[in-house]
């Protein structure tokens, strides 16, 4: 069986959909999995948009309606991951546990299924929290996120649904923004990956091409190839020459240190 991983935030333009659809492009190109992106912003979709898709055929409100079957919404995209898209008119959520339901049975054909949640406090939000198997929640490394994200943390810890880890987005390596330290002493939860801010997420999103494929070996491509390792259970050797240099005179200053 598959996990179902929510990708939460209650608070907008931490890059929740982008980190979505990068970390689901890796774990399907880089590491070979199965994976289904699901938005699961049903009020306000953007994950299509990302991929220049306007107005999918069939979209995740019709399934939720009963109009048609989770496997009728499928879009395999070319980038080698499924989708189930949303709707662009407004639609307002009314059974949470819904979206659980039509998931469950998709489990046993993909190894991942991750949803794009609402970043609203709502019945949205709780459908992605109830529907996942455990929550990465995005946050960026200033005061008000953190606040939003400790509440994103309280949430889910209210709803029993395990926090595999938070994902520090947009960083800019400055003294004046929050370090990782502060920031998992705040939530009591652990930073698995720190994403600097790049350029390349816009030009990336320009092109409605993911940005790991658009520079595979840009510093922040590689953290999130480290994150989806992480994920797995494995290790995510950097293949870039640079750092092969650095590791090689790390490893050999230590040497002499010990001598």
């Amino acid at each position: 069986m598959g996990k179902t991983i929510g990708i939460i935030a209650i608070k907008g333009g931490v890059g929740k959909t982008t980190v979505a659809l990068n970390l689901g492009t890796v774990l399907a190109k880089e590491f070979g999995k199965k994976v289904l992106l699901v938005d699961a912003n049903f009020s306000a979709p953007n994950l299509g948009l990302h991929l220049g898709i306007v107005k999918p055929e069939k979209t995740i409100q019709d399934v939720l309606k009963d109009r048609c079957s989770m496997k009728d919404a499928l879009i395999n995209h070319e980038h080698g991951f499924d989708l189930v898209l949303g709707s662009l008119h407004e639609w307002r959520m009314k059974q949470p546990h819904k979206l659980k339901q039509k998931l469950e049975p998709l489990k046993q054909w993909y190894d991942y299924i991750l949803l794009d949640s609402s970043p609203n406090l709502n019945d949205e939000i709780f459908a992605t929290i109830m529907a996942s198997d455990e929550l990465l929640i995005v946050t960026s490394p200033d005061h008000p996120t953190l606040s939003c994200t400790l509440h994103a943390a309280k949430v889910a810890k209210k709803r029993n649904t395990p926090i595999a880890g938070l994902i520090l987005n947009k960083t800019h390596g400055k003294d004046f923004e929050l370090t990782k330290e502060e920031i998992e002493d705040a939530a009591g939860v652990p930073v698995l990956a720190e994403l600097p801010s790049d350029m390349l997420v816009l030009e990336s999103l320009a092109h409605t091409t993911p940005s790991t494929l658009s520079g595979p070996m840009r510093e922040l491509s590689i953290r999130y190839k480290h994150l989806a390792a992480q994920l797995l259970g494995q290790e995510y050797k950097d293949p870039r020459m640079s750092t092969k240099v650095k590791n090689f005179f790390s490893a050999l200053v230590g040497r002499k240190s010990k001598r």
